[in-house]
């Protein structure tokens, strides 16, 4: 690989297998079972979405996967004042997490690592699905997406988070700005042409090149004639990107 490529290359002790993360977003507990099985030993780590956590059976679900050798990501990005997030992580410390995602104010993300136990807290930049146009609506007019995911990052790391969610577009600069010690999870994973609602995103390669640690992958694999071989093929991407 060339070196401009392999600059920001995640050298963390992660098995090249467990860097596919599949986004489990369904609220049918039976569904999210069956896909599980359908993709057997193509995919080892799962994302649990809001869906799953409106249908009230997250819990039960995760152990069901950790009972199966399958590592979580909770991702419900909590955002509330800060004792109530606190008092949410730690109800899931103790788990079967991985990971979990929070959102918001310094004091949030401090809440939630201070009850993290063995859990990683990720910490949401800017949604994939959004733009300039989008961010300016929200009323952060005269900055640049880049520059707003570098800023919210810089300070869920100073509060304590063990990484972030961004898209691939941004994560060089994260990896540029902030160094390589942190996690980078990026979402919106797509073929070049992407005809869906993401607006920020990348291909496999692109993200890993860009410094990403893991990716999730949800439609692309969820919509393909035969799952199992979309994850697969995926998989050996990944292995190529990293020489494994």
């Amino acid at each position: 690989m060339p070196e401009t490529k392999a600059r920001w290359l995640s050298k963390k002790p992660i098995p090249a297998h467990e860097r596919l993360i599949f986004a489990l977003d369904t609220a049918d507990i039976a569904e999210a079972k069956r896909l599980v099985d359908e993709l057997g030993d193509a995919v080892h780590f799962y994302k649990l979405g809001l869906e799953l956590f409106a249908a009230g059976r997250h819990v039960e679900l995760a152990q069901w996967l950790a009972q199966r050798g399958k590592q979580t990501f909770v991702d419900f990005k909590f955002f509330d004042i800060p004792e109530t997030v606190r008092s949410a992580v730690r109800a899931l410390r103790g788990g079967s997490a991985s990971f979990l995602t929070v959102h918001g104010t310094d004091e949030i993300v401090q809440a939630a690592c201070a009850e993290k136990g063995a859990m990683k807290v990720l910490a949401v930049t800017v949604l994939t699905n959004m733009n300039e146009r989008d961010i300016a609506e929200l009323g952060y007019s005269g900055i640049s997406v880049g520059d707003l995911v570098l800023s919210r990052a810089r300070r869920a790391l100073a509060a304590g988070c063990d990484g972030v969610i961004s898209s691939g577009l941004e994560a060089a600069g994260l990896r540029e700005e902030l160094g390589e010690r942190f996690l980078v999870v990026v979402p919106g994973i797509r073929p070049v042409r992407n005809v869906d609602d993401q607006k920020r995103t990348v291909d496999v390669e692109a993200a890993f090149e860009n410094g990403a640690d893991y990716i999730v992958v949800g439609r692309p694999i969820r919509l393909a004639p035969d799952r199992r071989a979309s994850a697969r093929e995926i998989q050996e991407r990944i292995r190529a990107v990293f020489g494994a």
